[in-house]
């Protein structure tokens, strides 16, 4: 707590730091504030069964990102995952498309003309997914609940204003992440996105206590006790997960460039257990969308048995066949983005070698197999992590509170709250004041 106190001292004595968090701190207010700004001509008194609807499944996933924007039919219901499923697309493009990846390959112009597609691509997406929530949005409200502009029911003017709202608002998100990024404490649309998430933790934390409390027979206050100290269990399990490296030695050739003399050094290539972060996740619910958008095609009494069971979000297949898809994508996730020989090329053109191996196409190979093994067990409990909500429902937790045991929610704040305070701990380090921890080794996503 002293070592706690001082530091907060430290980040008031920097001026700069301390403009950037209060920045920052400005910046979520607002965001919290556009959320709970009903769309023009519905009456937030009838978002009752949105409200039903949005407590758990698919929906209340989209919710929780949103920090409740979704549920209360806000100009922000739509969040940042449109920008998010634009920047995804784009990443995809970057690994198959040659065309962008010399874009990729061309530094800050091309980083530029990138984010200036994505944002383009964010437009088209969410002009897409407006309608569709609006068409939600007139299933769910009953017909007072939504002032008619031209006649009896929501007409023409409802349905176009909607859509140009929801999607100035979801630029609006965007913006506000690229200004956390820019003036604040930095990584902006992850931090979005964990605000939404940590917004909904004391709502689903209270409805779990007030749950346990109701309980007959007595020993809800000792379940909801344990049901914290797993929830600490897990997270502390992420946090390696997120942080966990294998280090392979590289000694540098001494070069002698006029008078100094580089390399000669060993140093560590760091290999992480967890390269692919939350990708494989998002691409692997996205694969299990599949079968609830065909069974939306057909009667209830054509899905067969099998496929009325991947429609079961805490079933065992579905939970099964997510995990092993989310094994497979980490695989390929990490083939594409980290490529051995690449990397073992690279170590040459700087006149580096792993010890005890060749450089070349033995590198690449004593690399290749690094990752091979590194990436198994990442894999692995990266899959667990991901069905444990569906696990903890099993047990009695509420779904929205089990939302916050796993998946990518967990990942998502574990990873921000480390690069966030991994830049605090930069800040103070470089101003010879003392970090958040004695070894000043606080490891982010990308440490």
């Amino acid at each position: 707590m002293k070592r706690f106190l001082e530091t907060l001292r430290n980040i008031n004595k920097i001026e700069e730091l301390r403009k950037r968090i209060l920045y920052t701190l400005g910046i979520i207010v607002i965001y919290r504030i556009g959320s709970f700004v009903v769309l023009p001509g519905v009456d937030p008194a009838f978002l009752g069964a949105l409200h039903q609807q949005t407590s758990d499944g698919i929906l209340g996933l989209l919710n929780m990102f949103s920090g409740g924007a979704f549920s209360n039919a806000s100009i922000f219901a739509l969040g940042i995952m449109p920008y998010i499923s634009a920047s995804i697309v784009m990443q995809l493009l970057g690994m198959m498309i040659p065309y962008f990846q010399k874009m990729q390959r061309e530094g800050e112009s091309g980083r530029r003309k990138m984010n200036q597609i994505t944002r383009l691509l964010t437009i088209v997406i969410t002009a897409f997914q407006a309608p569709a929530y609006l068409t939600n949005l007139v299933n769910m409200v009953p017909a007072q609940g939504i002032t008619p502009f031209d006649g009896a029911a929501p007409g023409l003017f409802f349905w176009v204003s909607s859509t140009v709202i929801l999607t100035a608002g979801t630029l609006f998100v965007m913006w506000l992440g690229e200004r956390i990024t820019d003036k604040g404490i930095g990584n902006g649309i992850s931090m979005i996105i964990m605000i939404g998430i940590i917004a909904r933790l004391p709502f689903a934390l209270f409805a779990e206590f007030i749950s346990r409390m109701e309980e007959t027979g007595g020993g809800g206050l000792v379940i909801f006790a344990v049901e914290l100290l797993f929830l600490l269990v897990v997270i502390l399990l992420c946090i390696l997960l997120v942080q966990g490296t294998r280090k392979i030695p590289v000694q540098y050739a001494k070069r002698i460039v006029g008078n100094k003399q580089y390399g000669g050094v060993r140093q560590y290539l760091p290999m992480k257990v967890n390269s692919a972060g939350v990708m494989p996740i998002i691409f692997a619910q996205a694969i299990m969308f599949i079968p609830i958008t065909v069974a939306g095609f057909v009667s209830a009494d054509g899905t067969g048995g099998f496929m009325r069971a991947l429609m079961n979000f805490d079933g065992f297949w579905y939970n099964l066949l997510f995990a092993v898809v989310i094994i497979m994508f980490t695989y390929f996730y990490t083939a594409v983005t980290m490529n051995p020989q690449q990397i073992a090329d690279d170590l040459k053109k700087n006149s580096g070698f792993i010890p005890g191996v060749k450089p070349g196409r033995q590198t690449a190979e004593f690399i290749d197999g690094v990752i091979s093994r590194i990436v198994l067990p990442g894999s692995i409990f990266l899959a667990f992590v991901a069905v444990m909500p569906a696990i903890v429902t099993k047990f009695g937790v509420s779904s929205q509170f089990a939302q916050f045991y796993g998946g990518t929610s967990l990942l998502i704040m574990v990873g921000v709250v480390l690069d966030t305070l991994q830049q605090i701990e930069s800040h103070l380090l470089m101003r010879h004041y003392d970090g958040l921890t004695k070894s000043g080794r606080i490891k982010g996503r990308n440490g």
